[in-house]
């Protein structure tokens, strides 16, 4: 491992700045006083599409296998990530002189000799089979089978002790997207079920429920993430859930079968890593404080072949942003401003915001001195002319004086088309509290989340950097100078909102 570090100022410059400041006004020696300097121009002009371009192909490739939180390419790719901002010229602002904040993940899930049978069937769990949560479990009881599972067909059978199949079946009525249904309704119709006393619940796919099984069942498989001690972190003891495709049905339903499990548990940890890299400020005393830039490295990592491609490069979730954020630390470098700018690159977001969750936990700078966090997530597809400003309305907003910053570089800017309903606590996705703008706002600091939204490629091998708009991506990369450019630069710091307070 290499640490970097940012050469000194040059004693000529530093000789300079002293021989300015010490020298006496001219209005004492009989000369009328110059006017104040303006403020200097912004350096949006550094932004190049090029260089995004460049860095989002790079890091985007196949070379870093889609860069899975925990894994070694996360941390082969975070290095490269470091590489870029020692290239530019920035300043180390992680532990011990280095750009690198390390820290831990405790990961718990199912051990690869864990089985269960239905009948002859034999299935490997989260192979040919979901199970929907790690636990240790050893069952062996009777299957009945209860049809979609409405309180009628369950009335007819006596569950105490058997193992309960149903089909899945129901849609949202309350406005969640189809998925968070799915995995809402699986987990509160077999918790109703084992309370009635079943010993195990196996649900089949309906045709709706096969295209989520197909495309988000990979992220079972590896279990369940949190820094240790985390409330993922426990292994329980319980009944099993097990979720099986569609074309499981034509033999779960026939009578007289044994379902049985032998589930078991394993929980370990590894590492992952946050960048931390800084430019400082130009003003003796606003220098202290620091405007953050946050995106996240990782994505999902190597799963499941679709049309034959196994690597999830995730080039918009999040290679956008972190190409966004170099572009950032240039323009930066070029051309301070008198807050200093703090760049992290958040690890392992994709396992629950585990590097912004203890990054702002044990902040390398003065959690005070973080004076507003702009968070950016996925910003480089859909309409050319949209965008969406998460924390920009209630109950999300945390700074209405922030979000007026933005809202304005906006218009001084690439004066995009602003979604707001992705913003509301009724979306179906809860898109606000899916990235790493969330811990800092719960922590009462400014906060806002720059993104272009979800589209059909979202976590799927398909996020490819072939279908990123780099002309969007710049446009959007220009509206983050600027906003951060304005909030390094007033003289007071983005007022927090006394009564923010999140719907969860």
């Amino acid at each position: 491992m290499k640490t970097f570090f940012l050469a000194p100022l040059g004693r000529i410059a530093l000789l300079g700045a002293a021989l300015l400041i010490s020298r006496p006004a001219a209005a004492q020696q009989g000369r009328p006083a110059r006017p104040k300097a303006a403020p200097a121009a912004d350096n949006r002009a550094a932004i190049r599409d090029s260089d995004l371009k460049r860095d989002l192909f790079a890091l985007s490739d196949d070379h870093f296998r889609g860069r899975e939180g925990g894994t070694l390419d996360e941390l082969r790719a975070s290095m490269w990530i470091a590489e870029q901002a020692r290239a530019i010229g920035l300043q180390p602002a992680g532990d011990d002189g280095t750009f690198f904040q390390f820290f831990h993940i405790q990961r718990t899930r199912l051990t690869k000799a864990s089985r269960a049978t239905i009948g002859t069937h034999q299935l490997v769990p989260n192979q040919d089979a979901i199970v929907f949560a790690p636990v240790n479990a050893v069952v062996n009881a009777p299957l009945v089978y209860v049809g979609t599972g409405t309180p009628a067909e369950v009335a007819k059978v006596d569950m105490q002790g058997k193992a309960v199949a149903l089909v899945f079946s129901g849609q949202p009525t309350d406005g969640l997207s189809f998925r968070r249904y799915l995995t809402a309704t699986i987990r509160d119709r077999s918790a109703e079920l084992i309370k009635a006393g079943a010993v195990a619940v196996v649900v089949v796919s309906d045709a709706r429920a096969q295209a989520i099984y197909d495309n988000w069942g990979t992220g079972y498989e590896r279990g369940r993430y949190d820094l240790p001690g985390g409330p993922n972190t426990r292994v329980l003891t319980q009944a099993p859930t097990v979720w099986l495709p569609a074309a499981a049905l034509a033999w779960v339903q026939q009578a007289g079968q044994q379902f049985t499990a032998n589930l078991v548990v394993e929980s370990f940890q590894y590492p992952s890593v946050n960048i931390v890299a800084r430019v400082p400020g130009t003003d003796a005393r606003l220098k202290k404080e620091h405007v953050l830039f946050s995106t996240h490295q990782d994505h999902d990592g190597v799963r499941k072949a679709v049309a034959g491609d196994s690597i999830w490069n995730g080039a918009d979730d999040n290679g956008t942003a972190c190409a966004a954020t170099l572009a950032l630390m240039r323009a930066f470098r070029q051309q301070p401003a008198r807050r200093s700018a703090l760049f992290v690159f958040h690890g392992a977001e994709e396992r629950g915001l585990l590097g912004s969750r203890y990054y702002s936990a044990q902040p390398t700078v003065p959690r005070e001195s973080i004076v507003a966090v702009l968070n950016i997530e996925m910003i480089g597809r859909n309409a050319p002319d949209s965008a969406a400003l998460l924390g920009s309305q209630r109950p999300h907003r945390n700074s209405a004086d922030l979000v007026r910053t933005a809202l304005a570089a906006n218009q001084a800017g690439p004066r995009f088309k602003l979604d707001t309903l992705w913003d509301q606590p009724t979306h179906p996705e809860g898109w606000y509290f899916r990235s790493d703008h969330l811990p800092y706002a719960r922590l009462g600091i400014p906060a806002i989340m720059y993104t272009t939204l979800l589209h059909k490629d979202y976590h799927t091998p398909r996020d490819e950097p072939a279908t990123i708009n780099i002309a969007k991506l710049a446009g959007v990369t220009r509206w983050i100078y600027l906003t951060g450019w304005a909030v390094a630069n007033r003289p007071a710091r983005p007022a927090a909102d006394p009564d923010f307070k999140l719907e969860r």
